[in-house]
């Protein structure tokens, strides 16, 4: 790594976090926080991690101010799980209203900036399984108890989940777009960010101060868009990162993961000033034994930086 990464690497990696959650309340300071979950069809999961938080909100002097699950679109009970278990839900069409929304995680994560009113917002994704509510208070530490930074991101040990059951896990191996497209490309734009270990993760905290200062992708290209402004615009002391141990969730098909690889990568370059041609993403798929071309269209939209937009008092949720 670059002598500067390595110094930051050692300053704000916290490999092994120690504080407390009463540290971290008596830090608090008067700031609040708010825990932000999105959602799109999330039933089997989303029960066991609100109630994995929900502990944090509770009692005179809550870690915790606010648990959000930011719902993008459910059909399934994933709204009525939330609720049962002590979320409050927000619709990404009851937030921001006056623009009609867009499918993807980048959209409800801008949007979620306007239905809470956290100093600090904490976001973890709603798929995960074996839960362990200990990532908040990691991802929290830093930002309470540390000068400067503005950005805590998680890392962790992913296994790959071949099977429903953990009978088809193995040790490793999750994380196939951060090690085949995200780090190389950071290698290549932005070296300095060689550091970090999961610049894609879902498990992430940051103040409201950067949050509504920079502009979001709408698409899985959010991570990525958010660690490159947030370098660009408050330098590289202004993230962290934190071991979380080990994370599981839904792993995706390679199809899929192809399709979040090109909206990452459009994400990148446009932080990097450099061109994209916008072109769709063509796979191909077998039909009856014949291979067919299959084209995906990439979706450019950016939600500006929140604090640009002059928000009716009706326009939150």
């Amino acid at each position: 790594m670059m002598p500067i990464t390595e110094d930051w690497f050692a300053r704000r990696t916290w490999q092994t976090p120690d504080w407390t959650v009463e540290d971290l309340i008596a830090a608090k300071r008067g700031r609040t926080v708010s825990v932000v979950l999105p959602a799109l069809d999330e039933e089997a999961t989303i029960g066991a991690i609100v109630a994995g938080i929900r502990p944090f909100t509770e009692g005179d002097r809550p870690l915790v101010d606010d648990l959000l699950v930011m719902d993008s679109g459910s059909t399934d009970d994933t709204i009525a799980i939330a609720r049962a278990n002590g979320a409050r839900v927000a619709l990404r069409t009851d937030v921001v209203p006056h623009l009609d929304p867009v499918p993807g995680k980048g959209e409800v994560l801008w949007r979620s900036l306007a239905a809470t009113d956290g100093d600090v917002i904490c976001f973890i994704d709603s798929d995960l399984v074996d839960f362990d509510p200990g990532f908040v208070p990691s991802l929290l530490g830093p930002l309470l108890l540390a000068g400067g930074v503005h950005l805590v991101k998680g890392f962790y040990r992913r296994p790959l989940r071949l099977e429903v059951s953990d009978a088809g896990a193995l040790d490793h191996g999750g994380g196939r777009v951060t090690e085949l497209v995200a780090r190389p490309l950071l290698s290549a734009l932005r070296p300095e960010l060689a550091g970090i270990v999961q610049p894609l993760g879902g498990e992430y905290a940051g103040t409201r101060e950067l949050l509504e200062s920079v502009p979001f992708a709408t698409s899985y290209g959010v991570e990525i868009g958010l660690l490159l402004d947030t370098v660009a615009s408050l330098g590289l002391d202004a993230i962290a990162q934190v071991n979380l141990g080990v994370r599981k969730h839904r792993n995706r098909n390679l199809m899929d993961l192809g399709v979040m690889s090109r909206q990452i990568t459009a994400t990148a370059l446009r932080r990097s000033g450099l061109p994209d041609t916008g072109a769709a993403l063509t796979q191909f798929v077998q039909v009856g034994g014949e291979w067919v071309p299959n084209s995906r269209e990439l979706d450019p939209t950016e939600r500006p930086p929140m604090r640009t937009l002059v928000a009716a008092p009706d326009q939150v949720a």
